[in-house]
């Protein structure tokens, strides 16, 4: 019985604190004294721990360029008179209308009120407010940064909050596309910080506890890594990683509970089922409260997913041990020792020309199973006739032949998508490209890729090695009786991937 944990951690040396990213403002005005003035009087300004930091355009053309590439403008202090009477006006209605920029707050400056009413302007335009430059003392002038900066903070956090919801549905989405317990962890990582829309770095861990006879002591082991931590060895334990991260991950276990300070966070969570989880990453900047709480609703369900994947994958360990068992008990009783592996080779190499052919990453490993199943119908296959060395008799050879029909009939019975698949395997792994194979003259496409593909494995790996009615052959033998039946008995394009990779297929074979 084992409980399993995934951890998400913070990069080995944590940044020292930062002062938080400044306050966008932008001076729209054709007086350079005015953009002077306005920089003099707010000097020191700071609202949320936040300082000013200015952009300065002298023209409404100018600032048509500034705010059409992608900003984090705050607050806009506006001229209405520039290089011509309404040139701010029509600079406020393009912001809103044409760019769509409906969180900027835009504050109308004006040295002549009486060309732009003020009451007037405030009807016909989606501004936020409109001064009189006269009438803007230090005084009024900081009130008013006070009032659009903390509406523009407000907006945000609304439009953050949609924005998490909706990279949290599609974060959650992705995490559960995961096939592995690795290709999970790599998805928390990286939905995470798609999520927080932060450059958050960590690395992730898997925390196993198990209760046997021999040992009750975990251990933690690494599962992924951010780029940040692309040279830390996957799979160390808890006693290599940095200092401040094992302190971290201890505190969230044994606290049972989430913790966090300026620039890292730490989720604890458990689901139903028992399995603890804890989240930890650190940023570049302090988070707000809302990212965290987008962090708690995404870690719960990155839990239940993770519960659902142990479980799939236990299944699934469980289903392939199976197989092995009977397709080595198959391979003994055809004569084969069970240290060939040659069902086990043939999965390999049907799975790497899967992928390389563009599968993805679930049917290259359905392929890489159900390939391992081609020769299945040989358990209905006399003994004598499997284990005879040299060549059949005729009659010998029919009864042989049935076998890729018989495992076909064994395995559709079973609903599953690899046992379908397998029993397509089964059935046209001794069929030719050019129609001479068995049991069905199948020819060209009318083969399945899968087909097709087991055919090449089979032969390939039979070729390799020994069995009790042939010597193995050279691995350049191999190749060129692979190539000299292109086009005849195999896929073309196949034996054109099977040469691009021979190096590959050289290292499985250890030459």
């Amino acid at each position: 019985m084992s409980d399993d944990l995934v951890f998400i951690d913070e990069p080995s040396e944590l940044a020292p604190a930062r002062r938080l990213t400044p306050w966008q403002v932008l001076v729209v005005d054709d007086d350079p004294v005015v953009h002077e003035v306005t920089k003099l009087v707010m000097a020191g300004f700071e609202m949320d721990g936040r300082l000013l930091q200015f952009s300065h355009c002298y023209s409404a053309a100018e600032a048509r360029a500034t705010l059409g590439v992608p900003n984090d403008i705050a607050l806009i202090l506006l001229d209405v008179v520039m290089e011509t009477e309404h040139a701010g006006l029509e600079l406020a209605r393009h912001i809103r209308e044409d760019i769509g920029n409906l969180n900027v707050r835009i504050i109308l400056r004006t040295g002549q009120p009486g060309q732009a009413p003020e009451e007037q302007v405030i009807k016909d335009y989606d501004i936020n407010d409109y001064k009189e430059k006269t009438d803007l003392t230090r005084r009024k002038l900081i009130t008013v940064f006070y009032a659009g900066l903390r509406a523009y903070r407000d907006l945000m956090r609304i439009e953050l909050a949609r924005q998490g919801l909706r990279r949290s549905i599609e974060a959650i989405g992705q995490v559960y596309e995961s096939r592995t317990l690795r290709s999970f962890a790599s998805a928390v990582l990286e939905q995470v910080n798609f999520l927080l829309d932060l450059k958050g770095e960590g690395l992730c861990a898997s925390h196993i506890t198990a209760y046997t006879a021999n040992s009750d002591r975990g251990h933690i082991r690494v599962l992924a890594a951010t780029k940040a931590y692309a040279g830390l060895m996957i799979d160390e334990e808890l006693a290599n990683l940095p200092a401040e991260v094992q302190l971290a991950l201890r505190r969230t276990l044994s606290e049972k509970a989430s913790h966090h300070g300026d620039q890292y966070y730490a989720g604890y969570f458990c689901t139903q089922s028992g399995s603890e989880s804890t989240i930890y990453m650190a940023f570049p900047e302090p988070i707000h409260e809302a990212a965290r709480e987008l962090l708690e609703v995404f870690s719960r369900n990155v839990a239940i997913a993770y519960d659902g994947l142990l479980l799939r994958e236990d299944t699934a360990c469980a289903q392939n041990d199976t197989i092995s068992i009977l397709g080595g008990a198959i391979e003994k009783r055809g004569g084969e020792s069970t240290q060939n592996r040659h069902l086990q080779r043939v999965g390999d190499i049907a799975a790497l020309l899967a992928a390389q052919s563009g599968a993805n990453e679930r049917d290259v490993e359905l392929i890489r199973v159900a390939a391992t199943l081609h020769d299945v119908g040989k358990a209905r296959i006399p003994h004598e006739i499997l284990t005879k060395p040299g060549p059949l008799a005729a009659e010998e050879w029919e009864t042989m032949k049935t076998h890729a029909r018989e495992g076909h009939a064994l395995l559709s019975q079973s609903r599953s998508p690899l046992h379908q698949l397998a029993a397509v395997v089964a059935m046209e792994h001794h069929e030719h490209w050019d129609g001479s194979g068995y049991p069905q003259n199948l020819q060209g496409e009318q083969i399945s890729q899968v087909g097709r593909i087991a055919a090449v494995a089979d032969v390939l790996d039979c070729l390799i090695n020994s069995s009790c009615y042939k010597s193995a052959w050279p691995l350049d033998d191999v190749f060129a009786y692979m190539n000299a039946h292109s086009s005849k008995h195999f896929d073309p394009a196949l034996i054109a991937l099977l040469n691009s990779n021979r190096l590959a297929i050289e290292k499985m074979y250890a030459y």
